[in-house]
């Protein structure tokens, strides 16, 4: 007794040393990290993009504490990364930028914003250059950009054309004895492809050619014009597939030597005219972001501000999470910078394939409450289709990239029939009692009579009706011109600007000049709100110090081995809304 009590005395004080110890850990870090960061005369800002670019940043709240069964990245989002890019433009320390690039997880419209971006900081006279060892085809649409690009000697540039990968999963559902029922509208709403056949149909392959080619001719003409090459001899280079290796490259003119990063380094001393023994001042973007330049100091004076509301991911009920866009969450943003006087406009950001029609449908309403009050301006990212176009489509003005993934205005449900799987594959049956002829409608394990059906493709027509004569008015088209160009198809941007769809083609950047000249404000005379705002340094730090969903699923992986895929189809089936309005599919362009 007395040694369970001397045990439970000394587990006590153990905690409280550790939390204590926890406690003056974080208190340090937070002070350490306050003290200003300042940058030296011809310092290079460093940006190494070899990871996932986000449309907001990712901070890891306690840098030091690294916990292995949550990693955080700690990085820049796209709009952080285009923010610091415009501040070393303005920033008499900084004489020019280096990108180092390899693969970089991001969609071609968010890198032709960074392009604009870089080709804006070089109107400065600074430089842009660039060094890579293996360019995904991604990565150089960036690194194009630059005046000089060296290629390491034994690496690699992809430059043969894009390819978007589609995956089918009727033959798992086959063996699992999962029959789904399907319900849709529109010739191209495909997304219930993958569960009822093993490859793309006809009116899919044709839009999918349709918006890759529409992206690819872009991608080319955007390097013919930056590397000064005839967009004639990047095409036959890219059909032919004529680039295999760093020679090739140069003979091609995508870059402009065959160097190591060291060369590329010397290069640099030259041209900021130091001697072998100094050394390059490096600036590298996580630290970058918390230097605070005059320029920076200067934007932050104005007492207007225009509100960014960032809606990034599939879109669900609820408050979301990352890479979740939650309807309650912005409508909570949306009515927070309604009623704040010191907002003149809105631009919501819009980087989503779509999801639940009921959460698309309900921010739509709050959209258009808002804009009876300020204007609110839609800023497309990578993908804004079928509910992120739902929600798009309530704002005043549409601006979007020509490469963005838009349109797919459709809607679509799924049902799983789970009975033969329960039955055959797991020993478990079903009994009912029923008190009407539709109680178990939509039951899983509730087999489905031709009456269900009729009801429930009644409820996808309806809600097909609404999602058009919505877009209809709110693009001032008739719902026959609407139709036309809806079904679900999907569009690259420069398509659905000539369709109609999009008004302006353009960036972030352009949408913030529209909602500035809608809202009576010169550029000097605002400053940027994100919303969302970030949780509270206390909930980072108890997320941090928890286990993430990618730890998790690393685990799973990791036991379950090729059963694994399995298992992410029964998460599919069980966290799929009923009536989506989403992209057909999850887009793999590569």
């Amino acid at each position: 007794m007395i040694r369970r009590f001397l045990g439970n005395v000394l587990a006590t004080f153990v905690g409280i040393s550790l939390f204590t110890g926890l406690v003056i850990f974080f208190i340090f870090t937070l002070v350490s990290s306050s003290s200003t960061i300042t940058t030296d005369q011809k310092s290079v800002l460093l940006l190494k993009l070899n990871g996932n670019i986000t449309e907001l940043d990712i901070d890891n709240p306690v840098p030091s504490l690294d916990n292995p069964l949550n990693p955080v990245v700690d990085g820049t989002g796209l709009m952080g990364i285009l923010h610091n890019i415009e501040k070393a433009k303005n920033d008499p320390n900084i004489a020019g930028i280096v990108l180092h690039l390899q693969s970089i997880g991001a969609g071609f419209a968010s890198l032709k914003e960074l392009r604009e971006a870089l080709n804006d900081f070089k109107q400065s006279k600074k430089f842009v250059w660039a060094y890579g060892e293996y360019l995904s085809e991604g990565a150089y649409y960036l690194t194009s950009v630059a005046n000089k690009i060296y290629l390491n000697p034994t690496g690699s540039l992809e430059f043969n054309g894009l390819s978007a990968q589609r995956t089918f999963y009727k033959g798992a559902f086959d063996k699992l004895d999962i029959k789904p029922e399907i319900f849709r509208v529109g010739t191209y709403k495909s997304a219930v492809e993958p569960y009822m056949t093993d490859k793309m149909s006809e009116a899919s392959r044709r839009q999918t050619e349709s918006y890759l080619n529409s992206i690819y001719d872009l991608y080319l003409k955007d390097i013919a014009t930056s590397r000064k090459v005839s967009l004639a001899r990047l095409t036959q280079a890219s059909d032919s597939g004529l680039v295999q290796s760093p020679a090739d490259a140069l003979k091609y003119q995508l870059i402009t030597k065959i160097g190591y990063y060291d060369e590329l380094e010397a290069e640099v001393k030259q041209r900021l005219d130091l001697n072998e023994n100094q050394k390059i001042k490096w600036v590298r973007l996580s630290k970058y972001r918390e230097v605070e330049t005059e320029w920076e100091k200067q934007q932050k004076k104005s007492n207007h501000r225009i509100a960014v509301i960032v809606a990034d991911g599939e879109i669900r009920s609820g408050n979301g999470r990352d890479g979740i866009v939650g309807a309650a969450k912005i409508v909570k943003a949306l009515r927070r910078a309604r009623k704040s006087k010191s907002v003149k406009a809105i631009v919501l950001r819009v980087n989503s394939p779509g999801g639940s029609a009921l959460a698309s449908d309900i921010m739509w309403r709050e959209i258009h409450l808002t804009r009876k009050v300020k204007p609110v301006i839609a800023s497309m990212s990578d993908v804004a289709a079928s509910g992120g176009y739902y929600i798009a489509m309530a704002c005043d003005t549409i601006v979007a990239q020509p490469n963005t993934i838009t349109g797919s205005i459709g809607i679509f449900s799924i049902y799983f029939n789970l009975a033969a799987f329960q039955k055959n594959k797991l020993g478990i049956t079903n009994d009912y009692v029923n008190t009407g002829k539709f109680s178990a409608l939509g039951d899983p394990s509730y087999p489905f009579t031709e009456a269900d059906r009729q009801i429930l493709q009644r409820s996808i027509e309806r809600g097909y009706e609404s999602f058009t004569s919505k877009a209809a008015k709110d693009r001032g088209m008739s719902l026959a011109e609407l139709k036309s160009v809806a079904s679900g198809r999907v569009w690259a941007g420069n398509e659905a600007k000539q369709n109609g769809l999009v008004d302006v083609l353009g960036s972030f950047n352009d949408a913030l000049a529209i909602a500035a000249k809608k809202a009576k404000l010169s550029k000097k005379d605002y400053r940027l709100w994100f919303l969302p705002v970030e949780k509270p340094l206390i909930d980072k730090i108890k997320d941090n110090l928890g286990v993430s969903v990618k730890a998790r699923q690393r685990m799973l992986k990791q036991e379950l081995g090729e059963l694994y895929p399995y298992l992410e189809i029964l998460k599919k089936i069980k966290e799929t809304p009923q009536v989506q309005a989403r992209l057909p599919y999850d887009i793999v362009i590569k």
